[in-house]
């Protein structure tokens, strides 16, 4: 049985065509920090990226060197593009040193692709000082609103009575 060993599919790829699209795509939006791409892609890059970022972050505390060199080893092993992990291990990391996970956002863009359709995304790194969107406030509960409205009244019959 398959319990709990959901993988993107990504439609038909096989699994070292599938290795090698989330590969490029980590080096390139390790590169330029932002790529467009359809949806699907993006959600299975999400996790994909997030985990070697995490990587780089323990290389950073890591105080015995061979400890960051085996890290930096097993990065090499997903994103296969030295350039990209080495900007990451060296500079990028600081950008997340004050996250605790959620490393990438995903936009889904208004408009599918013109040839097959396709949704559309951008995904981006976020920057660590970045709070994301304010959550609307949730309207009061019936009881809040209840006592409202009684300790309106009273004051709303009141107010007559000291006209008169």
């Amino acid at each position: 049985m398959r319990h709990k060993k959901h993988t993107h599919s990504l439609a038909g790829r096989s699994a070292s065509h599938r290795a090698s699209t989330l590969s490029n795509m980590a080096a390139s939006l390790i590169e330029h920090d932002r790529i467009e791409t359809t949806l699907a892609k993006a959600k299975a890059l999400r996790p994909f990226v997030e985990k070697i970022i995490t990587k780089a972050k323990q290389a950073s505390v890591k105080t015995e060197k061979k400890d960051a060199l085996h890290l930096r080893r097993l990065a090499l092993k997903d994103v296969r593009n030295e350039d990209a992990v080495t900007l990451l291990f060296n500079e990028k990391y600081k950008e997340f040193a004050n996250r605790n996970g959620g490393y990438t956002r995903i936009y889904k863009l208004a408009l599918p692709r013109v040839s097959d359709a396709a949704e559309m995304a951008i995904i981006e790194f976020v920057k660590a000082d970045d709070q994301g969107y304010k959550k609307a406030k949730k309207p009061a509960s019936k009881a809040k609103k209840a006592a409202k409205t009684e300790a309106a009244a009273p004051a709303a019959e009141a107010a007559p009575e000291a006209q008169a």
